[in-house]
């Protein structure tokens, strides 16, 4: 191995390795002593609640992980929204579930815990896999309330998706295992099975507190909305259980008895590791994202038995098109090309770069994968599309229209990798999150946004410039250096995947070796949800 592939393994390496310790941090939720709180309380906590739930032999991916990370400073954080979501196994049958984390503001909703509650439901409902909720939650963050309540995608669209799901026959489950307050206890009374563990779990619209200042009345929570008065008396819970871990094998057996699902029927055969050593991506992407590669080596280290059937290999080489298969999975791969080409004209083109010819081979290869009801996975490392007078007379536009309409009316479900760059309509035509992929997950090496660092910070800076010269300052050299600077590194920290993944806008951070594993288990997700939906494209432009 050479000296370039060392240096790219070793930061590449220090970078997994980052992950990793961000990782194990988010994983302490609000800290030790919110934590041992929860412990005097005999409670589990929400990650052991969740690990306890699900089935230790089979692979857990979590959803959201960072969101909210370096977000709402000035309330004391909210280490991943306060609620750990993902898709797991329980008793052998793929669940999302959802746990409210009660050493984060005693599991109080804000704004992003709405939203990452709401992409579990989404993910849910797309796939029609089975969701379990695990209550514990104080409610609304009131200091922010006007952020949770009122508008479309706020708190009641939780509410609101129970009750579609519930029409659509995708099975839910609640367990209330601490607080369930005001507006949230409808959420696990909507779902079709409510458990509430005796002595810690409690549910009702307004607590003591608001009952004796809204009607005079003096009374306790437990009597008020306790495991005794809703499984004895009012009827409003199905199940009460002595402590957590009964409510959890509770859980776990109603799911053992649950019926078999009707399947997408995407092809599936006994699965391969790749022939190529995955480890070697780690080599192979370069340590700046301005650098060539080959996009066929990371490819040929994801599929099985590194097998790939190439389409129109010599046709539009900067969109790599082809099928494979992943864990046994048949996937349709749509990559950008990284490494310099040449093409048959002689035209020098810039890798990751979407010309007229790629956009076109890639809009065939959708329609296709489409008719066939293979599922797509996307691998993005894209700077956009081709500029310049030879691309705008050549129709770069309505080649780039075609492409984004073949991805947007795909209906087969679509999985997208974001390896190093995803630049501003690159990112659209090539599955971003607005494209309604099933999953979006980003490597560690990962850049999200409208353009490049580089070419953005001298934008902002002409723009900042021309606002300060109107006001009559004086700019010299060592004042531009110095704005240039600040907005650079502004900008630059709004394009890590760790920002991304913070907003939402990637449901995760991965190493780069569990690429399969997402699109393995976003594929049997998949499978559960039967296409309904003709393919049409609509008009395209020619």
């Amino acid at each position: 191995m050479d000296l370039e592939f060392n240096k790219n393994e070793d930061i590449n390496k220090q970078l997994v390795s980052d992950l990793k310790i961000r990782l194990k941090k988010v994983h302490e939720g609000g800290g030790e002593k919110a934590a041992a709180k929860q412990k005097e309380k005999g409670k589990m906590l929400a990650r052991e609640r969740v690990a306890y739930l699900v089935d230790d032999d089979k692979p857990w991916l979590e959803i959201g992980a960072f969101a909210a990370d370096g977000m709402y400073a000035e309330h004391g954080g909210c280490p991943s929204g306060g609620v750990v979501c993902g898709i797991g196994y329980i008793s052998g049958r793929q669940c999302v579930v959802v746990a409210n984390d009660a050493t984060v503001k005693a599991g109080a909703w804000f704004p992003i815990t709405a939203k990452k509650n709401l992409r579990a439901q989404e993910i849910a409902i797309e796939n029609r896999l089975p969701i379990i909720y695990l209550v514990d939650s104080a409610g609304v963050y009131l200091p922010m309330q006007d952020e949770i309540f009122p508008d479309k995608e706020h708190f009641g669209r939780i509410f609101r998706n129970n009750a579609v799901m519930s029409s659509m026959g995708i099975i839910q489950i609640a367990a209330i295992m601490g607080s369930c307050v005001a507006g949230g206890a409808y959420l696990p009374i909507m779902s079709d099975e409510a458990m509430i563990v005796e002595g810690t779990g409690s549910v009702f619209l307004a607590g003591s507190y608001l009952v004796k200042s809204a009607i005079g009345e003096d009374v306790d929570n437990e009597t008020l909305g306790g495991a005794t008065t809703h499984c004895e008396i009012s009827g409003v819970t199905d199940y009460k259980q002595p402590n957590d871990k009964a409510c959890l094998d509770s859980i776990k057996n109603i799911m053992s008895m649950t019926g078999d699902y009707t399947k997408a029927g995407f092809d599936r055969i006994k699965s391969a590791s790749p022939k190529l050593n995955e480890k070697d991506i780690y080599g192979i992407l370069p340590d700046a994202r301005d650098k060539p590669y080959d996009m066929m080596e990371i490819i040929h280290r994801l599929l099985d038995d590194s097998e790939f059937e190439e389409y129109k290999a010599g046709y539009g080489q900067s969109i790599i098109c082809g099928l494979g298969r992943i864990d046994g999975w048949a996937v349709g791969i749509v990559a950008n090309q990284r490494k310099v080409l040449k093409s048959r004209k002689g035209e020098m083109q810039f890798g990751g770069v979407i010309y007229s010819d790629s956009a076109d081979k890639a809009t065939r290869f959708i329609m296709n994968c489409n008719q066939k009801k293979i599922p797509l996975v996307f691998l993005q490392d894209v700077t956009g599309f081709m500029v310049g007078s030879r691309s705008e007379q050549g129709g770069i536009i309505k080649d780039g229209a075609k492409m984004v309409n073949a991805v947007s009316n795909s209906v087969v479900p679509k999985f997208t990798i974001i390896v190093g760059n995803s630049y501003g309509a690159g990112n659209y035509a090539m599955c971003g999150k607005a494209y309604d992929p099933r999953l979006i997950y980003a490597w560690p090496t990962a850049k999200i946004a409208v353009m490049g660092g580089q070419q953005a910070a001298k934008t902002l800076l002409q723009i900042q410039e021309s606002a300060m010269k109107a006001k009559g300052e004086v700019i010299d050299q060592q004042k531009e250096d110095e704005l240039l600077k600040k907005i650079t590194d502004r900008y630059n920290s709004q394009t890590t995947p760790y920002y991304a993944a913070a907003h939402l806008w990637v449901d995760g951070i991965i190493d780069p070796l569990e690429t399969r594993k997402v699109i393995s288990m976003g594929i049997e997700a998949a499978n559960h949800a039967p296409i309904e939906k003709q393919f049409n494209v609509g008009v395209i432009q020619t």
